[in-house]
């Protein structure tokens, strides 16, 4: 019984042993088999690339032959690639062309949205300078100009808004620097009574231009500078109780923070101040 024991470690010691080398061996030969079909399918391909001749073989067997499946799949996968390609290309192109051409309608990359700047004043039934219907050089603030200044606009009711901009005495002041598109209208209602003396007696005023400036103050020049300036001619029937006319004026400016931007027109009494007639204001475009 003792001397039985030895013997049945050496058996099962040896069968382990045994166990081993054939899993090793197995594990070698799968290897190299596995080693050699990669090898087979890697010629077979370049081979199908090489010599496979896809006119020679009809739809019908060109579907169950690995050459066409490789084929095509490489084909499709060419046509992809350069699809993509060009479609990057081109957007890039006509983003390119549109940030020329129209640099406005071109988002910017950046992570944080640019702050909308815009203001739009409107008429204000306020008093009116008394006096103001001559055309000649008036004083603004120790500033002169052409023309008497509006004053008196409306900045948060009814159709006005300020959006980022200061309304200070009648002027829009501007917050950042950038493009901004400046524009006004003022209405003109010319009353005139039908019981006149002479024939001759209002002919002066028929005559008058009207006439509407808009201006910029900046802090390193000590006179206002003249942006825009419009006019319409007055002359209107003796038979007619009033007369009607409008004079409206936008254009591109770039502007700095603290410049100041407001309206003067040559006859403020006969300025129709309704917020639907007569507005002024400013927004920024780039």
């Amino acid at each position: 019984m003792t001397s039985s024991a030895p013997k049945l470690g050496v058996a099962l010691l040896l069968a382990v042993l045994l166990q081993a080398v054939v899993v090793a061996v197995t594990v070698l030969h799968f290897s190299a088999s596995l080693d050699a079909m990669k090898e087979t399918f890697a010629r077979s391909s370049v081979s199908c690339l090489k010599g496979w001749d896809a006119q020679s073989v009809s739809a019908v067997e060109a579907q169950g032959d690995p050459c066409w499946q490789v084929t095509q799949q490489l084909r499709q996968l060419i046509e992809k690639s350069l699809s993509q390609r060009y479609q990057k290309q081109i957007s890039s192109a006509v983003r390119d062309e549109v940030s020329r051409v129209l640099p406005s309608l071109v988002p910017e990359d950046s992570t944080l949205p640019r702050p909308k700047v815009a203001a739009h004043v409107t008429g204000s039934f306020a008093p009116k300078l008394q006096g103001g219907g001559g055309g000649g050089v008036a004083t603004a603030g120790a500033r002169r100009v052409h023309g008497q200044k509006i004053s008196w606009w409306e900045g948060e009711k009814g159709l006005a808004f300020l959006q980022d901009v200061q309304l200070v005495d009648g002027e829009l002041v501007v917050p950042q620097p950038g493009l901004y598109y400046v524009y006004a209208q003022t209405y003109f209602r010319h009353t005139h009574s039908l019981d006149q003396d002479g024939p001759e007696e209002g002919d002066e005023d028929r005559g008058r231009p009207l006439l509407q400036y808009i201006y910029k103050k900046v802090s390193t020049y000590p006179v206002p500078i003249l942006l825009m300036k419009t006019s319409r001619t007055s002359c209107w029937s003796r038979d007619s109780q009033f007369s009607l006319h409008s004079a409206h004026q936008g254009g591109l400016f770039p502007l700095s923070p603290g410049d100041r931007l407001f309206v003067t027109v040559t006859n403020v009494s006969a300025v129709d101040m309704d917020e639907r007639s007569s507005f002024f204001g400013a927004f920024l475009i780039s």
